[in-house]
């Protein structure tokens, strides 16, 4: 009876760590050829192409990660010499140049602009996308390399962009002065967790459970480390909350649990109608850098 209770004990530990070795593969592995996931088919927009590259002078920026990988940035410059910084952050699936469009309109403000390509996306090494926890400390390192003493530095992200800047400025990196976050999930283990059924058509358990073991044995870090929620009371500079109120992938009641948890003084929520996820600036370009700006601009000023 003892050896087959092991042997049942044994097959039940392969077989968890099969199941979550296809999900942590599948949903954050990037592929042999530098491609995204396999699972951003079932989430991106495969019609969607990167924005021009802003018609702004432009440099090559490189960085070595705390875990040894070489990261790539593309550092942007405005017309007239600024200590305005904002580093884009682009989300899951993507790279740098998805989020050109943005820095475009910052450029055109006056603002010097560092889009990273995050970990494992673009041109920058490794293997794993970890949702924002190994990404915050990168970027925390990309500020270090922004040349001014009294830099005065942004970070904009969407989606797990969103959650990776939430996340940074969790840490209180010096000159950060504002963050805006653009449909951040909570938690990205509660996000994998709400769409397993509908987007990967696998149940929640045991593939949550089991994937974030095995991600902490091939990352050093779980799943649901990537939690804003747990941090974002930690956060001191103000946050702008942006989503939109049709996105049926980072539930739209994720932005009020982060916005009630939030305990900065200086906070407002912006909701584009009718946005689906990652959607608030396509669906309404004029209000929506009108939001960003006027909020960036009472503190950077």
């Amino acid at each position: 009876m003892k050896k087959i209770l092991i042997a049942v004990v044994i097959v039940l530990i392969c077989a968890g760590y099969a199941v979550g070795n296809y999900f942590v593969d599948f949903a954050l592995k990037r592929g042999e050829d530098l491609s995204p996931p396999k699972a951003c088919a079932n989430i991106a927009d495969p019609n969607l192409k990167a924005p021009p590259v802003p018609n702004f002078p432009v440099e090559d920026w490189t960085l070595e990660s705390f875990d040894g990988l070489e990261l790539h940035a593309k550092r942007f410059s405005p017309a007239e010499s600024s200590n305005r910084w904002a580093i884009l952050i682009h989300g899951y699936g993507r790279d740098g140049t998805f989020a050109y469009d943005y820095a475009d309109e910052y450029l055109k403000h006056g603002w010097n602009v560092l889009v990273p390509d995050l970990r494992a996306a673009g041109e920058s090494q490794g293997e794993f996308i970890t949702m924002g926890a190994l990404e915050s400390q990168d970027i925390c390192d990309w500020m270090k390399k922004i040349p001014q003493n009294d830099a005065k530095i942004i970070l904009h992200g969407v989606s797990m962009g969103a959650a990776t800047a939430l996340m940074t400025a969790a840490l209180e990196p010096k000159n950060l002065v504002a963050v805006v976050e653009d449909c951040g999930y909570t938690s990205a283990y509660e996000m994998f967790a709400a769409q397993l059924d509908k987007i990967f058509g696998l149940p929640e358990y045991p593939v949550m459970p089991c994937a974030n073991l095995v991600c902490k044995l091939k990352t050093g870090v779980k799943i649901s480390d990537a939690a804003p929620i747990e941090v974002v009371d930690k956060i001191k500079v103000p946050v702008l909350f942006i989503h939109g109120d049709e996105d049926n992938l980072v539930p739209f009641d994720m932005m009020n649990q982060l916005f009630d948890a939030a305990t900065t003084q200086n906070k407002e929520k912006f909701v584009v109608n009718g946005a689906g996820h990652a959607d608030s600036k396509r669906k309404d370009p004029a209000a929506y850098f009108d939001k960003v700006f006027t909020f960036l601009d009472a503190i950077a000023n």
